[in-house]
């Protein structure tokens, strides 16, 4: 019988033991799947905890929804009926003390009429935009800050580009690599076009100055949370055969000399060692790096090289009368402000569903509020060094004063901490990533796949985790 050994629980790794199920046709049809992850459950950043007795995301809770990964996984988890897109509440940036609405049709902070950043940028920062000249690229790969500020001037990339960044990558823009966070507006600005007209091009054509005609939406999550799509993958695994193991640490990864590989668990004085003819390591780039030792020393030495930012996600309850209204959907806010937090989401602003979790679900049968916030930005682990009630208790001191008036005393609050999280891709990572599988494809039988390769969000790593399964599977 032929097996496969899946490393790393997180949502790649379950997109791989699906792909590979689906290809093989199931144990039925001789294909052994066995998924091993090191903590005690599966997810990894797709996380669920309880806040005031309502289980809410306390990671991830909405993926691209244009993509088409997200939302078929999302179905053969058999919670098609579930899918939940964001209200039309409109996101904020808070930015030099006030609040305003993110500026329409912008992509990932390049705006298509600079002219509509007004009030948000000063008059002579909209003029530097709106007088943009195209400049020549320095290379095949540029920071994300180099392309758009050498083009609409510093402001642009302060007070839009690094916010929204912020929000997706935990980076910064003078350290990401344009090519692979924006590389529709690289070609462009190659090819000497304005990075607003290619905008322009790239957005949908608005009708009423936001919206576009028959626009699908642009995210989309799972009511009661999007938690609820790897347990569900989980079980959608096991019905079909796959076995999944929690607690399991794989520490060591030897290719055998007949062919198949060794992965040895466990302490180091009772390990324990599965064989398997292929290996998917779906694993953060350090952990994937130390495994790979002699077996592929070449991609180890690269992906070592991958730095990751760590973040902080604080969650709380309020009391919905005493907490007042909330407008919008959020709010992001520009490093350059000093501030403690980098984005906060009004949930049940947000989300339909997270607004009637709420309902009646507090003390006496009141009703509660759900929002959160998000801390730390890749190379300032210093803000996260504090204790959980340090963290709570400055990020609700920056939403009060965003807000306008103190945050009340919270029903319940809690801190999610993910230390490792975000992958960051600086200038040339996608150089690095074609090195690092040109060195994995010359071991048979091993891939890899995850946020580290092509792309951070949910779609990118279940498409990672196909192309990988598809890899293993040459040859057969």
């Amino acid at each position: 019988m032929t097996s496969t050994l899946v490393i790393g629980g997180g949502i790649s790794g379950l997109a791989a033991a699906l792909a590979l199920f689906d290809a093989g046709g199931g144990r039925a049809a001789g294909e052994e799947v066995v998924l091993l992850e090191g903590s005690d459950r599966v997810g990894g950043k797709l996380r669920g905890e309880e806040i005031a007795g309502l289980r809410v995301d306390v990671g991830a809770e909405a993926m691209l929804a244009r993509r088409p990964e997200g939302i078929d996984l999302v179905g053969r988890a058999g919670l098609a009926d579930d899918l939940a897109h964001p209200t039309a509440a409109r996101a904020q940036v808070w930015s030099r003390g006030a609040v305003h609405l993110l500026p329409p049709r912008t992509l990932m902070g390049v705006p298509a009429d600079p002219s509509a950043l007004g009030g948000l940028l000063t008059d002579g920062e909209v003029a530097r935009a709106l007088a943009e000249v195209p400049v020549p690229l320095d290379g095949e790969d540029v920071s994300v800050g180099d392309l758009v500020g050498d083009r609409l001037g510093p402001a642009v990339v302060e007070r839009l580009v690094e916010p929204l960044l912020g929000g997706v990558y935990a980076g910064h823009a003078g350290l990401l690599s344009a090519r692979a966070a924006l590389p529709a507006l690289l070609r462009a600005a190659a090819d000497g076009e304005r990075l607003q007209d290619a905008a322009g091009r790239l957005l949908p054509a608005p009708t009423d100055g936001t919206q576009s005609a028959g626009a699908s939406p642009v995210f989309a999550g799972v009511s009661g949370g999007l938690h609820r799509l790897p347990e569900a993958l989980a079980q959608t695994l096991l019905l079909a055969g796959v076995r999944i193991e929690t607690g399991v640490v794989a520490r060591e990864l030897r290719a055998l000399p007949g062919g198949g590989f060794e992965v040895v668990t466990g302490p180091r004085p009772s390990p324990t060692a599965y064989l398997a003819d292929r290996v998917v390591l779906a694993l953060p780039p350090a952990p994937t790096a130390r495994l790979f030792g002699t077996l592929a020393p070449g991609a180890a030495r690269l992906l070592a090289q991958v730095e990751t930012a760590s973040m902080a996600v604080l969650t709380w309850a309020f009391d919905t009368a005493a907490l007042g209204e909330l407008s919008g959907s959020g709010i992001l806010v520009p490093p350059a402000d000093g501030r403690t937090i980098k984005a906060a989401t009004f949930s049940a602003t947000k989300w339909e569903w997270v607004r009637e979790l709420g309902r009646g679900a507090g003390p006496d049968g009141r009703d509660l509020t759900l929002l959160r916030a998000s801390i730390g930005r890749h190379r300032e682990e210093s803000t996260l060094q504090r204790p959980d009630q340090e963290l709570l208790a400055a990020a609700a001191a920056d939403l009060g004063e965003a807000l306008g008036r103190p945050l009340p005393e919270p029903v319940d609050a809690h801190v999610q901490r993910w230390g490792g999280a975000l992958p960051q891709y600086a200038v040339g990572h996608l150089d690095l990533v074609d090195a690092v599988r040109a060195q994995v494809e010359g071991v048979p039988g091993l891939a890899v796949c995850g946020a580290a390769y092509d792309g951070v969000g949910i779609p990118a790593c279940i498409a990672s985790a196909r192309r990988a399964v598809a890899q293993v599977r040459q040859g057969q």
